[in-house]
């Protein structure tokens, strides 16, 4: 009677948080740029769509390569490898751009941004203990845009943070900056 009371206790006993956590996982959208792997959580995404023609926004940061309309809506397009400060990302047969909606910091209102990159892969699972926390140096990006390194198929991945990547006000601030150097440039041509 009392192995019976055991194993029953066991059965009904919650699972430690810990076990939980460790057991539980999050599917990624993959997709290359400039050569490697990085992932984001598909939570946020919208839809894929191939890159298309974009129009231009006069004295922005370079890494917003334009907008586009989407179902009447304007969409900013950032340009991922020249967020990172590389190189603009060159137009090929396979660049995409995700469609990604971005809550403001009070939850008040939803925006709406592309995310343009070479390749998207797939959707894969990835396990919360699959995820490493990100490193202190050599990373060729921002450390506050990697939100970890996931382990899948042997291999390393780069897991971004996009509240960090896709910061509104960081974009805006930056945006005007730049509005305000060319103000100045402007003032000090009409001299």
């Amino acid at each position: 009677m009392g192995a019976l009371t055991e194993t029953a206790a066991r059965q009904t006993s919650p699972v430690p948080q810990e076990a939980r956590k460790r057991d539980s996982s999050a599917q990624y959208l993959t997709f290359m740029l400039s050569g490697e792997v990085f992932s984001i959580p598909i939570l946020p995404i919208r839809e894929i769509i191939q890159y298309g023609e974009l129009t231009e926004v006069p004295m922005m940061p370079s890494f917003i390569r334009g907008v586009i309309n989407l179902r009447g809506k304007v969409v900013p397009v950032i340009d991922l490898n020249a967020r990172f400060g590389r190189d603009l990302t060159a137009v090929a047969r396979r660049t995409s751009i995700i469609i990604i909606e971005m809550a403001d910091k009070e939850d008040v209102s939803v925006q709406a941004m592309g995310v343009m990159v070479d390749a998207v892969n797939e959707v894969v699972d990835i396990a919360d203990a699959d995820i490493e926390p990100p490193p202190s140096f050599g990373a060729r990006i921002r450390p506050d845009f990697i939100g970890g390194m996931a382990k899948h198929q042997g291999r390393f991945m780069v897991l971004l943070d996009l509240t960090q990547v896709l910061s509104v006000d960081e974009m805006t601030s930056l945006g005007q900056s730049l509005t305000g150097v060319a103000a100045t440039q402007e003032q000090e041509y009409e001299r």
